[in-house]
């Protein structure tokens, strides 16, 4: 543990706000969660199990680990109650700009002075976020990658005025959770290996969407060469279909690029509510989708 933190507090539990939430309680930090959806948790941890089935081989525990690790965390019906004596507060909410300031600044009002405030947000830089805040020293991105998939690594990047002492505290604590930190040096859309990502993401979709490439071949491709369980579909199902569109629209609004603009075929599957694993049919169908199956890649 990091002897600086001992209470954690994840507002909003969707997909990874659960695996934080998780990860944390199974390192020995103290956990409490809210979320305006009593459900979010319970649906949240369903997910997880159904990523760790897929990906088991990679996953950094068990689900008995995970069990054990769900069953400490303390769900508050009040954020006030949850971020009450925090150490760290990690907003884990959707990909909106305004739900997340208006979020940093009750959290401002609520969380302790000493408390670090991060936002696990995919793409958006807390510079945008801090202007609500008193106290920007002490707001940072702090972007978690996927435990379920053994993806051990945080993006990790200061606003304009975070403190020095603010990223070495986060970057201890991301290290105690088994996590290297991947820090961001000068503020960039999309932080480190995130924007990387999205440089792939983007031009798979639209190989796809422009009828190219069927998004199968696309998976195989990747997976034939990199050696991984899965392609760049099989990953976006992982994410979140709707998570997905929110994070190319936030591309998009800030370069106004139509290259930016996310497929129109994307949208339609979020409206279908195909949006992956969490509700078993993406672009795959679950919990037993094609690509781990050995004849995906036989000749």
């Amino acid at each position: 543990m990091n002897e600086k933190i001992r209470k954690v507090a994840v507002v909003g539990t969707g997909t990874l706000g659960t695996q934080i939430s998780i990860l944390s309680a199974h390192f020995g930090y103290i956990v409490s969660t809210y979320d305006t959806s009593p459900e979010s948790f319970k649906d949240g941890l369903k997910n997880l199990k159904n990523i760790m089935e897929i990906f088991k081989k990679k996953a950094l525990f068990s689900i008995k680990d995970i069990e054990e690790a769900a069953s400490s965390v303390l769900h508050c019906r009040e954020l006030e109650e949850a971020v009450r004596d925090a150490d760290v507060v990690i907003e884990s909410v959707p990909e909106n700009l305004e739900l997340k300031r208006e979020i940093f600044e009750k959290l401002d009002s609520l969380a302790p002075s000493r408390a670090l405030l991060a936002t696990n947000s995919s793409s958006l830089p807390i510079s945008r976020i801090e202007g609500v805040m008193r106290r920007p020293e002490r707001c940072l991105n702090i972007h978690f990658y996927s435990p379920a998939t053994g993806t051990n690594m945080a993006d990790i990047m200061g606003g304009t005025r975070t403190s020095a002492e603010t990223i070495e505290t986060a970057s201890s604590w991301v290290r105690s959770l088994g996590y290297v930190p991947l820090i961001v040096k000068k503020e960039t859309l999309g932080f480190c290996f995130n924007r990387i990502w999205r440089a792939v993401k983007r031009e798979a979709l639209h190989l796809w969407a422009g009828g190219f490439v069927d998004f199968k071949d696309i998976d195989r491709g990747w997976m034939i060469a990199y050696g991984t369980p899965h392609g760049p579909f099989g990953m976006m199902d992982r994410v979140g279909l709707d998570v997905v569109y929110d994070i190319e629209m936030v591309y998009y609004n800030e370069s106004k690029d139509p290259r930016d603009y996310p497929p129109e075929a994307l949208r339609a599957m979020v409206d279908r509510k195909e949006l992956g694993i969490k509700t078993d049919k993406g672009f795959y169908r679950y919990p037993n989708p094609e690509y781990i199956r050995p004849e995906f890649l036989k000749a």
